[in-house]
């Protein structure tokens, strides 16, 4: 999938922009702050239908103006034009159409257009919550899998209730927890298993590129983690429902899953250093890169690159750069405030490429 030009109004900071982009290399470059990582994110929320760091639509319309809108025009696999529009005003719902026809459910567009953000705040994977690494699985698998989606949305729902019914003052109907106990079970056994699946598959990505990038001086590892490990889970979640009414929510069930970061036999949040721990989370994002690719039809995911040489040495720099130089890699966009980062890459990199220059919003050639 290749994104030939897009439109943006009144986006964060971005006020106005139409830009014909580039098939195989985007360059944005300015200092902090000026809306390179906005206009990432713009790309982003068409592939999505959110933002990758504010969940409140309302919050990303830029200030004192009363909506904003994005368009885009895709190459497909087909060479067909895909043309996918967001437009929200303040105080409504927001609309999302492909094609001028407008979706009745945001989860039929994920998928369409496969897509991997590396960014700084990805550092959060490591040094943050299970949440945080529970996403990750979960935005991968549900750009490939539409079952997985639904499995997601169907076991949040019942986990919802399960808590709504314990935190109750007077004793919960058993036959009415039974049930959404029950719709957890197998909802959440059906995750497990496309979780493991993704995990397994992933892992030699994961390690061959962080040897790429390290050369070959760490050795890392992912180890999955599940309720689902300790048996059946529908009695692993009743086994300790009395806990469960004490504590006023569900204590078990794949919500509470994690994806083990590890440098050596330790975790990676004790033992790696910040270069250590940047090469970690660039080599996951690119080894989903390849595992999306496989799996979206080959359609080659759109990749975006934020910021992402920062508190790498040299050796570490040259190796990235070679990587994605590589014909592996399909549309990149890539932002950095060093120049010479960009010309490195595009010295490295056969075919074509544009370099945007970004100040207070304004981006240009």
């Amino acid at each position: 999938m290749i994104l030939k030009n897009i439109s943006i109004i009144n986006f964060k900071n971005i006020k106005s922009a139409n830009l014909e982009l580039s098939p195989k290399i985007n360059c944005l470059i300015g200092h902090n702050g000026m809306g390179k990582t906005n206009f990432l994110d713009a790309i982003y929320y068409l592939s999505f239908c959110r933002s990758a760091y504010n969940s409140i639509d309302s919050q990303i319309i830029t200030h004192d103006e009363p909506f904003f809108m994005l368009e885009g025009n895709y190459d497909n696999d087909k060479g067909e034009i895909e043309n996918v529009y967001c437009g929200m005003k303040r105080g409504t719902k927001k609309h999302f159409k492909r094609n001028k026809k407008e979706y009745k459910r945001l989860s039929q567009h994920i998928g369409l257009i496969p897509l991997i953000l590396v960014s700084p705040s990805d550092v959060s994977l490591i040094e943050g919550g299970s949440e945080e690494r529970r996403k990750l699985m979960d935005v991968v698998i549900s750009q490939y899998d539409y079952s997985y989606i639904e499995a997601l949305s169907n076991y949040n729902k019942a986990l919802q209730q399960r808590n709504a019914l314990l935190k109750m003052e007077e004793e919960p109907d058993i036959t009415l927890l039974e049930l959404w106990e029950q719709q957890m079970a197998s909802n959440g056994e059906l995750l497990y298993r496309k979780r493991q699946a993704f995990v397994d598959e992933l892992v030699p990505l994961f390690q061959q590129i962080y040897q790429q990038i390290s050369g070959d001086k760490e050795q890392v590892r992912l180890h999955y983690v599940s309720h689902c490990q300790r048996g059946s889970l529908l009695d692993v979640i009743q086994r300790d429902r009395f806990k469960d009414r004490a504590v006023g929510y569900s204590l078990h069930g794949v919500h509470r899953d994690d994806l083990e970061f590890l440098l050596g036999d330790y975790p990676m949040k004790r033992e790696g250093s910040q270069g250590q721990n940047k090469t970690f989370v660039i080599a996951l994002k690119l080894a989903q890169f390849t595992f999306l690719q496989r799996t979206s039809s080959n359609t080659l995911p759109l990749l975006l690159l934020d910021d992402i040489f920062d508190k790498l040495d040299a050796q570490r720099v040259e190796a990235i750069v070679k990587l994605v130089a590589g014909d592996h890699f399909g549309q990149i966009f890539i932002t950095d405030t060093n120049r010479d980062h960009l010309d490195k890459i595009l010295q490295n990199m056969q075919g074509d490429h544009t370099i945007f220059y970004v100040e207070n919003g304004e981006i240009m050639k």
